[in-house]
């Protein structure tokens, strides 16, 4: 997808990110105010806190009421409830993806099994690599496994950007649960090329299950993401009276 076809919060996202990745805004830098880049941009204000709410979940700003949003001094940190599909708005890690395959077979043959399928049943299987936010280097790789009746289209989909869980709400499936497990990985050859490090370097292997309303399961992710790309962090709120 072309930059100008983006969405005008996400074309803005962008801008701001190649600030912070760039290092043209260093941490602790106050971004401009809302007013600001709605006139630098020609948006509406609800436009623009979008985008910053996306830098903010993505760990790359801190917005403080009343005080502003300020580069954060980590700026690459991902939120885990963004990937578990905790936080419905917008990608489930930020950058594009680039299409290694995609394939309609059964489902015995898939590389991640879902539970409650017979071997024979179809299963749209997906394979993608995650960029970096410029494009230059892979962040991780990505391997979904979705049934072929709550996917028929996901392979005529825009696959650089689309992430299984914005195309299962878009055709209206009613998600009800996900769980994400992290456990530690060696890297097999074909990874460690990818990400240029030594066969059997430890890194994170995250395992994703994802359930319909009825239980039934939708999708099966599996990600492969080396140690050092980024810190991942769960934050939640304190405030309220306990339970």
């Amino acid at each position: 997808m072309a930059e100008r076809d983006l969405p005008l919060y996400e074309q803005i996202r962008r801008e701001l990110e190649g600030n912070i990745r760039d290092g043209r805004w260093q941490p602790g830098t106050r971004v401009p105010t809302e007013a600001e880049l709605g006139a630098q941009f020609g948006v509406s204000r609800i436009t623009v806190q979008r985008a910053l709410r996306e830098l903010a979940d993505a760990g790359l700003v801190v917005r403080y009421r009343r005080h502003g949003t300020f580069v954060a001094q980590t700026a690459d940190e991902e939120n885990l409830l963004r990937s578990a599909g905790v936080l419905t708005s917008g990608p489930e890690t930020h950058g594009d993806h680039r299409v290694v395959g995609g394939r309609v077979l059964p489902a015995g043959g898939a590389a991640l099994r879902l539970p409650g399928l017979d071997d024979n049943d179809a299963v749209v299987q997906l394979e993608r690599h995650k960029l970096s936010a410029d494009g230059t280097r892979v962040t991780s790789t990505e391997l979904a496994v979705l049934p072929f009746r709550f996917a028929p289209d996901l392979l005529d989909q825009d696959l650089v950007t689309i992430t299984s869980h914005m195309y299962l709400r878009d055709r209206g499936v009613p998600l009800r649960r996900s769980r994400l497990y992290v456990e530690p990985y060696a890297l097999d050859e074909e990874h460690a090329e990818l990400f240029g490090l030594e066969p059997g370097a430890a890194v994170f292997r995250w395992l994703r299950v994802t359930w319909a309303e009825n239980d039934e399961v939708v999708e099966h992710l599996e990600m492969i993401l080396p140690t050092g790309t980024s810190r991942f962090y769960v934050e939640t709120s304190l405030l309220g009276p306990l339970p």
